[in-house]
């Protein structure tokens, strides 16, 4: 059965073109949130008892030590610890994709739940666009750059390594700018994708793929020495491509299984413009404000630059 256009959601209409109730509350709750999951984050959970027994289980070995033999094992390895680090703060924030995702299924939710989920191809393959031009992009230039990427640097500046000066950096920009798009969401600053929904789903996967131009996770820095040790740019951006899908696997999951549990009634709760803008745009500024106030204040205060508040588990 044909798909239709999800009703009051012209194909042109992006999820800005209405504004949802109290967006300045709404905007302030989700920052509130933001900083709260950035005070009470524990990366030892989720960088080692998390993401380490996930790598190890569906490897069958150490993740950490074994060593990469292979171009079919650098590969499994890429996407599986991609996977692994879905729960790390360097790409928790993708779980804001799902907003803007529900907006551009083009599903109408009476033809069932076979076809709601047919319709989930387009939303994922926009997002698995813009994320695979980034982390290819990346692959290739850091093959070709090696060690001379601060990324793979073993320096400090300090006390500070440099692989986490870029991490702050990029992780900033990248905060900023979710946050920027879940604000517009809410119609409190100007919507540059008020009738581009598509076009907004295909940067928050450049976002997402930009993730790895700054990701210090364990992992995926041994597969970044990985790939520029073979030499080749292609192996570079076959790998980070895989890391990035092993990223959205989750996320991709869990808005297949929202939608097939109900019926396809997810799609239509979210075709309402406002009750979409409020749900795309709290989930924007709370990752966004999350990302910037971990990368940006919490890292820094753990080498001496500033002060912010520590957990007993951390």
């Amino acid at each position: 059965m044909a798909l239709r256009q999800l009703p009051n959601a012209a194909p042109d209409a992006g999820i800005s073109t209405h504004r949802p109730p109290h967006p300045l509350r709404l905007a302030l709750i989700s920052a509130a949130a933001g900083v709260l999951l950035a005070v009470l984050w524990s990366f030892e959970l989720v960088d080692k008892v998390i993401g380490d027994n996930v790598a190890n289980t569906v490897l069958g070995h150490d993740a950490k030590e074994t060593a990469i033999t292979g171009a079919v094992a650098g590969m499994l390895f890429a996407f599986v610890s991609g996977f692994a680090g879905t729960f790390t703060a360097c790409n928790i924030a993708v779980a804001a994709s799902v907003g803007p995702m529900s907006q551009v299924s083009g599903a109408d939710p009476a033809d069932g739940t076979r076809s709601a989920l047919r319709a989930l191809l387009r939303p994922v393959g926009w997002l698995a666009l813009g994320m695979v031009v980034v982390s290819a992009a990346y692959g290739i230039i850091g093959v070709l750059l090696g060690d001379r990427l601060p990324q793979l640097s073993t320096e400090t500046v300090g006390t500070v390594p440099v692989r986490l000066i870029q991490s702050s950096v990029v992780f900033g920009v990248i905060g900023l700018a979710l946050t920027y798009l879940g604000l517009a969401a809410l119609k409190l600053v100007p919507d540059i994708f008020a009738h581009r929904p598509v076009a907004r789903v295909i940067t928050i996967g450049a976002l997402v793929g930009g993730f790895l131009v700054g990701r210090p996770y364990p992992m995926f820095n041994k597969l970044f020495h990985w790939a520029v040790d073979t030499g080749n740019p292609l192996y570079g951006a076959l790998a980070f491509t895989l890391q990035s899908l092993g990223n959205i696997l989750l996320v991709t999951a869990v808005f297949a299984l929202a939608v097939a549990i109900s019926r396809g009634r997810f799609l239509a709760w979210m075709a309402d413009p406002r009750r979409a803008a409020a749900v795309t745009g709290a989930l924007l500024v709370a990752l966004g404000v999350f990302t910037v106030i971990y990368w940006d204040i919490r890292v820094p205060a753990m080498f001496g630059f500033g002060w912010f508040p520590r957990m007993p588990y951390n």
